[in-house]
């Protein structure tokens, strides 16, 4: 079971009552922080620390892998110096019976502490403030464990029965569509459309099919079992065009479509399926899809691999 420490700080109560970690996906200045990257690499099931006030004061368990998102409108003010664009990981946390201060036992967690990105100082226990998210040794996690006794076993025991679930995703594409749904800009009609282009559905459903007759994947037909899934996710759409353009869809079978979504699988252009590193092939085989090798489905059309390109990018899990 990996962990994860998160350095909360201003938005300590925005994510831990929005249920989520979130972070920029570059600097300022467009480069790269191993910290950001990190949420990338978080994976359900994954135990996090919540750092904040010099205590960790929350531990979570991971509900869904990333999912790219523009920053939640509750940071404010608080989120004023970082890029919109981000990454969203939904945390189902948990309060902590009596606070920890990691300074307080840094003679026992020093020998664990990471060679490269710790999250604590060495010399002092205080924490690095720069830091966003940090990969835990096991036996740095498990001494924090330890401190936090018998609720840490509790803890644990039920995080191992956590499965996928959208949870804070599903929030912010609440949000984003009750701004739709107000927005004065748009008439009846179009908000309509772009409300139920979020489910598959309406008009941008009958632009998906005017392209796409089938499952690529399965080959299923049965318009009843299959789904209109964006290419590039609802809530990341630069415009309602974007939102409802038929080359932004696919049809794809349930099990396909939740992969998908998910980041398991991707396509090239020439029509050939990605399989993420961090699933087992053979158990998207069990799905009764082709991993051996991964199948061709078909080249994509223009205007579709422009979405594929970003969704290769901003969804696709890949190895880090």
């Amino acid at each position: 079971m990996p962990f994860w420490w998160v350095n909360h700080k201003q938005t300590y109560r925005q994510e831990i009552q929005g249920r989520y970690i979130w972070s920029p996906k570059t600097k300022r200045d467009g480069s790269r922080n191993i910290s950001y990257d990190n949420l990338r690499r978080v994976l359900p099931g994954d135990v996090v620390f919540s750092y904040a006030g010099g205590e960790i004061r929350q531990v979570g368990c991971v509900t869904r892998p990333a999912a790219s998102c523009p920053q939640p409108s509750e940071f404010g003010h608080a989120g004023a110096r970082w890029e919109q664009d981000g990454w969203i990981v939904p945390v189902d946390w948990k309060p902590v019976p009596h606070p920890l201060r990691p300074k307080s036992i840094i003679t026992e967690l020093r020998p664990h502490l990471p060679p490269k990105y710790s999250p604590l100082i060495a010399a002092t226990g205080d924490g690095v403030q720069h830091l966003y998210l940090a990969a835990l040794p096991n036996q740095m996690a498990q001494a924090l464990l330890d401190h936090l006794g018998h609720w840490a076993i509790e803890f644990l025991h039920q995080a191992q029965g956590v499965g996928d679930d959208d949870g804070a995703v599903r929030g912010v594409d609440d949000a984003l569509e009750a701004r739709i749904q107000e927005d004065p800009g748009l008439d009846e009609t179009t908000r309509r459309a772009v409300v139920d282009a979020r489910r598959g559905q309406g008009r941008f459903r009958l632009s998906v099919e005017a392209l796409e007759r089938a499952c690529r994947v399965t080959g299923v037909t049965d318009r009843r079992l299959l789904r209109a899934s964006h290419i590039k996710p609802w809530r990341t759409c630069s415009s309602n065009i974007e939102r409802l353009d038929g080359h932004n869809g696919l049809l794809l079978s349930p099990n396909v479509d939740h992969l998908f979504d998910r980041g398991y699988i991707a396509f090239l252009d020439d029509g050939q399926m990605l399989i993420s590193p961090h699933v087992e092939a053979n158990e998207i085989a069990r799905l009764g899809i082709e991993v051996a090798p991964p199948a061709y489905v078909g080249r994509f059309n223009p205007g579709q691999a422009t979405y594929l390109e970003f969704h290769r990018t901003h969804v696709f899990l890949h190895s880090y």
